[in-house]
């Protein structure tokens, strides 16, 4: 008889851990692929703020070029 009920508990508890899986809400579908079209512009942006970045350094480097240095103090 311990068998029999053994088998009848373990047989409920796959049951329900099957009732619970197919309740689960379904998958949300997808995400649609976007196209290479659209990742262009972004490459092309990337691109410009790259070289704005490069200008503002060329830019701070003549501008330290071009610094006078202090005079000395006369003796």
């Amino acid at each position: 008889m311990k068998k029999l009920t053994t088998v009848f508990i373990a047989i409920l508890f796959a049951l329900s851990m099957t009732g619970l899986c197919f309740a689960q809400p379904p998958a949300a579908a997808p995400a649609p692929e976007k196209k290479m079209e659209e990742k262009k512009p972004a490459k092309e942006e990337k691109k410009k703020v790259k070289k704005a970045k490069k200008a503002k350094k060329e830019k701070k480097e003549e501008m330290k070029k071009e610094e006078p240095k202090p005079a000395e103090p006369k003796k």
